[in-house]
């Protein structure tokens, strides 16, 4: 229970539903804030700091005290800062493109379980940086079909139709490898390249303990050309994934 919170809604006159409408969220989620002692992300925890007129330290004193792994650190540094980020994922959505209940259903089934909500929360903020700063990376994601049709119809829905919309920004693609490619050299796992500001690739490789940086980026570039190059256009893309959102 996060007593600040609550009385601090008690004081200022709002309730779950009045503030989730200012706010922008779910009402369930404001509830969380209160009885579940969840961290809203940051952009949330400000607005609702400033709709209850107090500070976001007396609100969430512990949360600038969450930070990413140690070993995830030199990526999220990378992350924020490049120009560019080409992604491959084979099981599941993308990080970068999850929503709250998506990125919970995962991580609440993984090793992270035990602290599950500290990572969600870590990374609907790393969406926040990446893709709400002043000038955001061309960013582009080949997503695996089976990833899609994995997951409860309630959390896919709501994803899928969050997929289409970050699929419509100018500077965000996203492409669908369909079933129908066959066998291809991006089944050996999921990776992500990241170009800086000064034209160097870096890549991120993940496996089920912990992922790993690297500058050997050219097998990872050999294993891109082939993934894009049997994924659907953008445009076929978007309308691959509104059927499936249809069908959820």
């Amino acid at each position: 229970m996060n007593r600040a919170v609550q009385i601090a809604m008690a004081e200022a006159g709002q309730t779950a539903d009045t503030l989730a409408a200012r706010v922008g969220v779910d009402p369930k989620t404001v509830a969380r804030w209160v009885s579940q002692d969840r961290v809203p992300q940051t952009r949330h925890r400000a607005l609702v700091a400033e709709l209850l007129g107090r500070e976001m330290e007396d609100l969430w004193p512990d949360a600038h005290r969450r930070r990413e792994p140690a070993w995830f650190l030199p990526w999220t540094q990378l992350e924020r800062e490049a120009a560019g980020l080409r992604c491959y994922e084979s099981v599941v959505i993308p990080g970068l493109l999850q929503t709250e209940a998506y990125a919970r259903a995962v991580l609440t089934c993984g090793p992270l379980v035990a602290d599950a909500e500290s990572h969600v929360a870590i990374r609907l903020e790393r969406q926040v940086a990446v893709f709400e700063r002043a000038r955001p990376p061309l960013a582009v994601f080949v997503i695996d079909e089976a990833a899609l049709r994995r997951g409860a119809p309630e959390i896919m829905g709501p994803q899928l139709d969050h997929l289409i919309a970050m699929a419509r920004r100018p500077n965000l693609m996203v492409h669908v490898l369909p079933l129908a490619a066959g066998l291809h050299p991006g089944q050996a796992g999921p990776f992500v390249i990241a170009t800086t500001g000064d034209g160097e690739d870096v890549g991120y490789l993940d496996d089920q303990a912990q992922g790993r940086v690297t500058n050997e980026v050219a097998p990872l570039w050999a294993v891109w050309d082939t993934v894009r190059s049997v994924a659907l256009p953008r445009d076929q893309s978007i309308d691959f994934l509104r059927a499936r959102a249809w069908l959820s």
